[in-house]
């Protein structure tokens, strides 16, 4: 399966039973990595550098227990470098140097792996530029945070994104087999039944270090049991379910915002209840979401259903009333509505073009017949002079300029057939058509 020349056996040292189960497991070759297909493939451009011993700057992106600091360590070991681990959140300009010092030292360059780089400042960052530029340093960053928002532009170019996916059901399962085995080691006997350990592998929401330190809790915990095997009850009594991963102020926020907003738009309404219930899990603020809600029905129903806008405002006024948990039904029942409700985006384009448009001309002045003329004076400079009162006319159209004297009139409002608006379709067409009769009768 992997090309000839890439190391294949991995042993986990069992000889140090007092090391963090999820450390003594850290595989010692590219074919024992799960998950992370796309660098662990026989074709991939990462098990090329590894297989021909190649080291690059390069930043893993993903969340914790993926492998970041795994796939740092086989490619420092395959290009025979030394390897320097810091982390942002308690190094700084002085521990990078010493690094730099002791490779220039040696004469030789070092594969620097920086955990949590999002954490330097932009100040912190610059000084890595000049030494991945010689080739002092070979930057491996790691972290968790979205990296075109935390990272320098010079700093990224220097270096390739590479993201890692969170590890599925299957990929963790396999891995808490191996533990199971490495503990069976220390102590025949102890297992965990088949459903016990699915269990375990979701709760770890595709994070191996995390289902690694629950199996060696349950280890520890058993020390003393009658019975070593556990069941799918005795595991989750003795382990809470990890938390999911949703950062009210990371790029879960903004992500997950992205497909509640997605799924509405698309009228796929089990999908929006799914994002929002993910939302409020995770401990969104209700009331951001209620503002969300807000704006999706102007943005996408728009006057395909106007009655979209007031359930939205009726259900941010019943959390306000209510609270939570209770409020919060109103949300959801905001949510439905505008997923099954007519979608429009003809008020969002409409908005858009004239915001452009005013920008454009906004050196044209009121036409004179528009103008206001509360005094004598301004009625004297031609104020509203030959302003027609639609209300005066039996239909209550006119056929009169209304844009700026030296600008023609633009159509910005596009009403869709779909909904209320196929109504207000309609009513355009017939104000237009009424208006180029009376424009014919005023020329006749």
């Amino acid at each position: 399966m992997f090309p000839e020349g890439l190391p294949t056996n991995l042993q986990a040292d069992t000889s140090q039973l007092d090391v963090p189960l999820a450390y003594r497991l850290r595989p010692a070759c590219l074919q024992d990595v799960q998950g992370q297909s796309e660098l662990t493939g026989e074709h991939s451009w990462f098990a090329a550098a590894i297989l021909e011993g190649r080291a690059v700057s390069c930043v893993f992106w993903g969340p914790p227990g993926v492998g970041k600091t795994t796939l740092a360590t086989l490619m420092a070991e395959s290009a025979k470098m030394p390897f320097a681990h810091l982390s942002a959140v308690s190094a700084g300009k002085k521990e990078v140097q010493d690094v730099v010092n002791k490779a220039k030292s040696e004469n030789r360059s070092y594969v620097l792996f920086l955990d949590e780089i999002h954490r330097f400042n932009k100040a912190q960052q610059d000084v890595l530029l000049p030494y991945i530029e010689d080739g002092t340093l070979i930057l491996v960053g790691a972290t968790t945070e979205n990296p075109s928002f935390t990272l320098n532009n010079a700093l990224l170019s220097r270096c390739r994104v590479i993201v890692l996916k969170a590890l599925d059901t299957p990929a963790l399962e396999k891995i808490l087999q191996r533990g199971i085995q490495v503990l069976q080691e220390q102590k025949q006997g102890f297992s965990l039944a088949n459903d016990a350990l699915q269990w375990l592998a979701q709760a770890a929401d595709g994070d191996a270090r995390y289902a690694l330190n629950a199996l060696q809790g349950l280890f520890e915990a058993g020390a003393s049991r009658a019975s070593r095997a556990w069941s799918l009850h005795e595991v989750e009594k003795q382990w809470l379910r990890r938390q999911g991963k949703y950062d009210r102020n990371g790029d879960a926020h903004y992500d997950f915002i992205s497909a509640l907003h997605k799924s509405i738009r698309s009228s796929d309404v089990d999908a929006a209840c799914y994002w929002l219930a993910r939302m409020l899990e995770g401990g969104e603020e209700p009331l951001y979401l209620a503002r969300r809600l807000i704006r999706i029905a102007t943005e996408d129903i728009g006057l395909a259903d106007p009655r979209a806008l007031n359930v939205c405002l009726d259900a941010q006024r019943m959390y306000e009333i209510l609270g939570s948990p209770e409020g919060e039904q109103g949300l959801f029942e905001a949510a439905i509505y505008l997923a099954l409700a007519a979608k429009s985006n003809a008020v969002y384009m409409a908005e858009k073009a004239a915001r452009k448009l005013a920008k454009e001309t906004q050196h044209l002045d009121v036409p004179m017949h528009l103008k206001n003329a509360p005094t004598k004076l301004m009625k004297g400079l031609g104020h509203g002079e030959g302003y027609q009162y639609a209300h005066n006319a039996a239909d209550a159209v006119v056929d009169q300029q209304h844009f700026p004297e030296d600008m023609r009139a633009v159509s910005l409002f596009e009403p869709t057939e779909r909904g209320f608006e196929r109504t207000l379709k309609e009513r355009k067409d017939w104000l237009q058509e009424r208006r180029n009769q009376l424009r014919k009768e005023t020329q006749a």
